[in-house]
């Protein structure tokens, strides 16, 4: 039976995750780019300065709402997870070095779609029972399209119910359990056999934090993803900036392998990887799994925003996008190869190359920061994605229902963090395949609203 599933699942995915995919994610951010005018060019210093310029702001949001900082940083807390170690390392030994440079054209898409998302969710947004902002998908497709296209947004809403227990939450927390004990494995502390011990109370400890802060409401999960993903990204990058002052030599040739191995594939993988496509593939694949441009999720965070400039709220979208995948996943690529350390090309690997990066240039000891630093990525992906949730649910049933899906989904962290996830992890990238799909459809029929609202024209916000 687990080997049927796992086959029809391995059928859908390879589809939903293959070309008929990139072509309609890139399409659309062509689409989104050439009607805008090429927003997240012309815009793309205000973006910054927007967000940067948020950094140190304090003022109270109203109530039911975050402020906008909280907002960009709850929807980092989603997008900023272990894709930006594990994926990349992922799309650099499958695809070559030239992946990482097929990551970034689908950044530069991305930033405009991601732009649009935020747009749209601010745009078509409600209050709920509760005086709180809800937004995202689901409500610019009913509100946006009309009620003749709500199947479509209770569609991407099942999905989104479907992927957060394993994509936001039970992965993630395997793989706090695992760096945690990798660390305390390396220094001695433990042994092989007190390991599953370790995970069970990891696990327990971690559902009551999860617990703590959704039950708490939007106010306190905006409170922590704005104290938690700064401090994430501060130290990932510190460290990560550091192997590449130590190796600047290998700069101007790391960079020249990027170049040259996204078009000639055989060249720099010494003739192990001889397709363009795979590289195209699993860089383009790879980025837009980090920075979630194109399924939407991240709006669902940013509709929760104290603000109602929808074009305003939507740089920091194009900040989101950047900040993930040309900065984070980015210095990823280079911890890799600059530090040396051998890469097994054409074959899979994961956060192991990562982390032999950093070892192999600061010693083991770097194991304790690496491992605080993987643990603030999964914890924040698992707070952000506990928020997509509750919205989803929300949307297919009411507000009643998600207090006791988020106790659910605090209680699945004991699991994840003590079974071997398998099959699970195939089926939720299933499911997240499948919400671009709706929001997709969304963001090509809505294009024109976009355009209006980037002009400043008004458009109705309920049809």
């Amino acid at each position: 039976m687990i080997e049927w599933i796992a086959n029809i699942n391995g059928i859908v995915n390879n589809f939903i995750w293959g070309v008929p995919a990139i072509i309609c994610i890139v399409g659309v951010g062509l689409l989104l780019t050439f009607r805008t005018g090429c927003i997240q060019v012309r815009k793309f210093k205000q973006a910054m300065a927007a967000t940067l310029g948020k950094v140190f702001e304090r003022k109270a949001a109203k109530e039911g709402s975050i402020s906008p900082f909280q907002a960009v940083c709850t929807a980092l807390a989603g997008t900023v997870g272990t894709g930006n170690i594990a994926g990349v390392a992922g799309a650099v030994a499958i695809g070559g070095p030239g992946a990482v440079f097929w990551m970034w054209c689908s950044a530069f898409l991305g930033m405009c779609t991601k732009f649009s998302e935020v747009v749209l969710a601010i745009h078509y947004r409600e209050k709920n029972a509760q005086g709180e902002y809800i937004g995202g998908p689901m409500y610019y497709i009913k509100n946006g399209l009309g009620p003749k296209w709500k199947w479509l947004a209770s569609l991407y809403a099942l999905f989104g119910v479907l992927t957060v227990f394993g994509t936001g939450n039970a992965t993630q927390v395997n793989t706090i359990v695992s760096s945690i004990n990798t660390a305390l494995e390396s220094f001695h502390l433990i042994n092989a056999d007190q390991a599953s011990i370790m995970k069970l109370m990891v696990g327990i400890i971690i559902a009551i934090l999860v617990a703590v802060v959704l039950l708490g409401g939007i106010k306190r999960i905006g409170q922590v993803a704005e104290k938690l993903v700064p401090f994430m990204a501060v130290l990932y990058i510190v460290l990560a900036l550091g192997i590449i002052a130590i190796n600047f030599r290998r700069v101007p040739g790391v960079f020249a392998m990027i170049f040259e191995g996204a078009f000639t594939p055989r060249a720099a993988t010494g003739g192990i990887i001889g397709s363009m496509f795979i590289s195209l593939k699993k860089g383009v694949s790879r980025g837009i799994f980090s920075n979630e441009a194109g399924l939407g999720t991240g709006s669902i965070a940013h509709a929760c925003s104290d603000t109602d400039d929808a074009v305003q709220q939507g740089y920091f979208g194009i900040f989101e996008v950047f900040m993930d995948t040309i900065v984070i996943c980015t210095m990823t690529a280079l911890v890799i190869l600059c530090s040396g350390v051998p890469v097994a090309y054409g074959e899979a690997a994961g956060a192991e190359l990562t982390i032999s990066g950093f070892t192999s240039t600061y010693g083991s000891w770097v194991s304790i920061f690496t491992a605080v630093s993987m643990c603030c990525f999964a914890f924040s992906t698992i707070i952000g994605w506990g928020l997509y949730g509750s919205r989803c649910v929300e949307f297919i049933f009411t507000s009643k229902a998600v207090k006791p899906f988020l106790v659910a989904y605090s209680l699945v962290s004991i699991v994840g963090a003590t079974i071997d996830l398998g099959l699970l992890w195939d089926i939720a990238e299933t499911f997240n395949g499948l919400m671009a799909i709706p929001n997709l459809i969304a963001l090509f029929l809505l294009s024109g609203v976009v355009v209006k609202l980037v002009r400043g024209e008004s458009v109705p916000s309920r049809l």
